[in-house]
């Protein structure tokens, strides 16, 4: 009686699993930044972003195309959903950043720097319920104070 209880028992775990791990939103997309819902707080806004994500939980990789006034940016970072440590060069400097899950919001933090300028991100994704809206909300802490950002993108 034992051995045909452990199959279901084995059974209703790998359920309950893969309900949770389909709990977790996907970010795949292409996503345009919507100026007038974005609020970049002390910093200029860019004129336009773009941000192309392909999202294979534990694999999230992000390439951004950002415009502005000073000319166009491009760069590309990749990041694991499971914690461990990931290292991007983003405009020559190296970024290492850690991507976690709270609950249905992806939370990555990252520590840089630019020039001298050593910071600390703290970007936490969320993802609307009709799956067309992803809001970045970032605290950024450096040397030369504390600002917060918040960035409003729509599926295209």
């Amino acid at each position: 009686m034992q051995a045909m209880k452990r199959p279901a028992w084995l059974a209703a775990m790998a359920i309950l699993a893969a309900a949770a791990a389909a709990a977790a939103p996907n970010f795949t997309g292409t996503w345009k930044l919507n100026l007038s819902k974005s609020d970049y707080g002390q910093m200029p806004p860019p004129n336009s972003m773009t941000q192309t994500v392909t999202h294979e939980e534990p694999k999230l990789k992000v390439a951004v195309k950002q415009s502005r006034d000073q000319g166009d940016l491009e760069w590309e970072a990749n990041y694991t959903t499971d914690g461990k440590e990931s290292v991007n060069e983003i405009m020559g400097n190296p970024m290492k950043s850690v991507a976690k899950w709270d609950g249905d919001a992806l939370v990555i933090d990252t520590k840089g720097s630019f020039g001298d300028n050593e910071f600390t991100i703290t970007a936490r994704w969320t993802l609307s319920e009709d799956g067309k809206t992803l809001t970045i909300t970032q605290h950024w802490s450096s040397s030369m104070g504390e600002m917060d950002m918040k960035l409003v993108l729509e599926k295209q």
